[in-house]
């Protein structure tokens, strides 16, 4: 097949995509169906004839569609912006959480420290743990 065969068959399979009969194809707007619909691999779309591949993205784009490739990316986009804006809700939430935590810690490490020193005042004996020799002895 000449190469301007080869076009004139990827314009008729475009005109049928777009007119929304298609003979050999899905009848999706995407290259991958354009190339099943010219009967061509889709290498030749992208590599051999960009011009056409092009133009048909634009008439596609002008009649207001929006690929499928392209719809399920601005989904997946969407659904992770989400996402991030969950994590960061939940990060957010737990720093609060080991600040409170910490303040706590702290309250409790002075008022240990507190203790231990009262302790001899108050009649408090500290037993200190045996060790095994005392223990046996």
């Amino acid at each position: 097949m000449n190469e301007e065969t080869e076009r004139a068959g990827i314009r008729a399979a475009m005109d049928r995509l777009l007119a929304g009969i298609p003979l050999h194809s899905d009848g999706a707007l995407t290259i991958v169906s354009l190339a099943e619909e010219a009967q061509v691999k889709r290498h030749v779309l992208t590599h051999r004839h960009v011009d056409l591949k092009d133009e048909f993205y634009a008439k596609v784009r002008a009649r207001g569609h929006v690929p499928d490739s392209e719809r399920k990316l601005r989904e997946e986009l969407a659904q992770t912006k989400r996402r991030l804006e969950e994590a960061n809700g939940r990060i957010a939430e737990l720093e609060g959480d080991v600040e409170g935590l910490a303040r706590v810690v702290n309250v409790l490490t002075v008022e240990n420290d507190q203790l231990r020193e009262r302790m001899p005042e108050a009649g408090v004996l500290r037993l200190l743990p045996s060790t095994r020799s005392e223990a046996q002895g």
